[in-house]
């Protein structure tokens, strides 16, 4: 009999690799989890973490919006455990037909195992397409499940995934609920530090997105600093337009909410315009934030710019027939959360970002149509704040187009589109190309002179630019540095912003490490989140990471680009020197001493001196091009940090604080945090 003949491919070198039935891998249970937990929670890293918890969570918050449970008490325990209990009906315990063991252990052992696939169990859920508790048991080094049911309180454990024990019986018991408690494990984790702030901001969140439910957060890893919060908000998302306005100044003195059940689809929305420039939307569907928005968003806009138009005709604030409210007028100012709840929701994408739920858009629409519109004709004084604001925004567009054409035509009459200062590459490969946007001539010089001109353009800017958060379009537009930093982009701006023409595909932010360097860099972070947002979504935007000293001791030197590394990099350069421990006397870069003292930055050894020079770079400027080439521009050795809004709506609070034109909050931001500033220099 012939032998089967198995395919091979050729690897390096010429030796045949076999690829046959051998070559497949078939993971059983949980396996695939723990082999490739990326593919389940994100990341193993802070994210990743945290989502163990979001999953056991999401249970609760089904369990509520099946109208089923009201509490949810989450607890950080020491030595890494997290608790997580509600008052729902509890996991059934029986034995499954399918499966022939305990339903309990179904659901914790097999992926897709669960009350969300069509069975009746839940009307309406979130959760990671089903498969939640059963990941957090693979992913967990242990984890104690404890179930009241029927009278009695049963409970499992289990190690890795796998049951140490049946499901027993342990004794009688009141109500019916869940508690799970796991700790993740440190094989899979690469951190396991809980973020108490990361947390709370998230249950806060979901809180407001379940009105009725009362989520618990106790802290007690620590016995002497224990910490608990609780929500509850009857108001639901209508209590979370307040609370996302609560630094601002509101148009509007009643928030406008709807809720309301079409079909098998509840929908549910909230609005509040202020006095901003900028809009604020949060879309839900299942309690999960829809980051890119959907078939949700789509509805709710389309509607509010009809309504409004509708409505201002009405009142005969737009006469002319051609004269229109555009979508961009009437979300200037914005606070809105659009809520849908549904049972099968299609989301693109393993993130969930979008909904694509075709039935969702015209549900939206309809619903909120006739209460906005009931809402305008009941609070006309409202309604009469909100329309002079969008009415406001639509001059303010004119002249902005304005400015935006007429800044864009010199440009094209000069001959190039490019502003003069602006010191370009020589690639127009936009994916090679990086844009160094750099504080003053003085950098803008050296790293001119010590950058690559084949992929590194330089832009420096001259003093501190506009705040955009306090400004309009066309007041932008009539600001030099703004200007030209648009035109070097090469996307434009507004309703003409196009991603696909940024002439970089990496824009790194480079400003001194001082107090006037921050403020520039906190500016043009402003001005990028608000004005060039997919910049940052798609991970264009980075902030240069210069050294913070230059350390010396004879032809040996080194950077330190922190506080720590600095001491680390001395203790190292010291190590052979014996005696008394050394007194460092430091100065900064140029700074003169007079005579008889010790030099700057120079060490005190008993009689001897050890000649280690710290040199503290105050600026840019006061690096050689050379320097700034090896330490801050060279991609084989440089730092950058890379932005990212983890949380939007936290973001948005803290542009607003900061930028914002009201002065208490900033205040009471200050002096909360003040603390925590180290070697702040003025």
């Amino acid at each position: 009999m012939a032998k089967k003949k198995t395919a091979t491919t050729k690897k390096k070198g010429g030796k045949k690799q076999e690829y046959g039935a051998k070559q497949i891998s078939v993971l059983e249970g949980l396996e695939p989890v723990r082999k490739r937990p990326g593919m389940y929670i994100g990341n193993t890293a802070h994210a990743g973490l945290h989502h163990m918890i979001w999953e056991v969570v999401d249970n609760a918050i089904d369990e509520a919006m099946a109208e089923e449970c009201d509490e949810c008490i989450v607890t950080l325990l020491p030595d890494g455990y997290c608790s997580v209990e509600d008052n729902g009906r509890g996991i059934p315990v029986e034995k499954h037909p399918v499966t022939k063991i305990s339903t309990l252990e179904t659901i914790l052992t097999k992926l897709h195992a669960g009350g969300k696939f069509g069975q009746g169990g839940y009307k309406v859920s979130g959760g990671l397409h089903g498969v939640g508790v059963s990941v957090v048991n693979a992913l967990s080094e242990e984890l104690h499940v404890e179930v009241k049911r029927e009278g009695s309180l049963w409970d499992q454990d289990y190690k890795r995934g796998k049951p140490v024990r049946n499901v027993k019986k342990v004794k009688a018991a009141r109500g019916t609920g869940t508690k799970i408690t796991f700790k993740p494990d440190a094989e899979i984790f690469t951190e396991l530090e809980y973020d108490w702030k990361y947390i709370l901001d998230h249950l806060r969140q979901q809180a407001y997105l379940t009105k009725g439910l009362k989520i618990v957060l106790l802290d007690e890893r620590n016995k002497e600093e224990k910490n608990s919060y609780v929500f509850y908000f009857e108001g639901g998302i209508a209590s979370y337009a307040k609370y996302i306005n609560h630094n601002k100044e509101v148009k509007q003195e009643k928030v406008f909410y709807v809720d309301k059940d079409v079909d098998d689809m509840k929908v549910e929305i909230a609005l509040q315009y202020n006095t901003d420039y900028t809009e604020t939307v949060f879309g839900f569907a299942n309690n999960i934030y829809t980051v890119e928005g959907g078939m949700h968003i789509q509805g709710f806009r389309t509607a509010l710019t009809r309504v409004l138009n509708n409505y201002a005709r009405k009142q005969e604030i737009l006469k002319e027939k051609d004269q229109n409210l555009s979508g961009e007028d009437v979300r200037e100012g914005l606070t809105a959360i659009i809520s849908v709840k549904l049972p099968e929701p299609q989301f693109e994408g393993q993130t969930k970002a979008k909904l694509g739920n075709a039935e969702v858009r015209p549900a939206v629409e309809s619903v909120f149509s006739k209460a906005f519109q009931t809402f305008l004709e009941e609070h006309p004084r409202d309604a009469k704040e909100i329309l002079g604001k969008c009415i406001l925004a639509a001059q303010a567009r004119v002249a902005a187009r304005a400015a935006r054409d007429t800044v864009l035509r010199k440009g094209a009459l000069e001959g190039i589109t490019l502003p003069g200062k602006l010191a370009d590459c020589s690639s127009r490969e936009p994916e090679e190309c990086e844009l160094y946007i750099v504080e003053g001539d003085s950098a803008g010089g050296s790293a001119k002179q010590g950058r690559d001109r084949n992929f590194q353009a330089i832009l420096p800017l001259r003093g501190k630019i506009l705040n955009v958060e306090k400004a309009r379009l066309d007041k932008m537009l009539a600001n030099n540095e703004v200007k030209s930093l648009v035109l070097a982009l090469g996307t434009n701006i507004g309703d003409m912003f196009d991603i696909e023409k940024l002439r970089y595909h990496k824009v790194v932010i480079m400003t001194d490490a001082d107090v006037d360097g921050a403020h520039i860099r906190t500016l043009l972070l402003t001005l990028f989140y608000r004005h060039f947002p997919e910049l940052v979504k798609q991970g264009h935007l980075y902030i240069a990471q210069p050294p913070l000293y230059q350390i010396k001791r004879g032809a040996k030197m080194e950077y330190a680009y922190s506080e720590a590394e600095k001491e680390k990099i001395i203790k190292e350069m010291l190590k052979d020197v014996k005696g008394k421990k050394p007194e460092v006397v430091e100065g900064e870069v140029g700074e003169e001493k007079e005579e008889g003292e010790k030099k700057a930055g120079e060490i005190e050894v008993g009689e001897k001196v050890a000649g280690v020079i710290i040199q503290r770079y105050k600026g840019l400027g006061e690096m050689n091009p050379d320097q700034l080439w090896s330490t801050t521009m060279d991609p084989e050795h440089r730092l950058t940090k890379q932005v990212e809004v983890d949380d939007a709506q936290k973001a948005d609070e803290i542009f607003d604080i900061l930028m914002g034109s009201e002065v208490a909050p900033r205040k009471r931001f200050i002096q909360t945090h003040a603390k925590d500033v180290k070697n702040l220099d003025i």
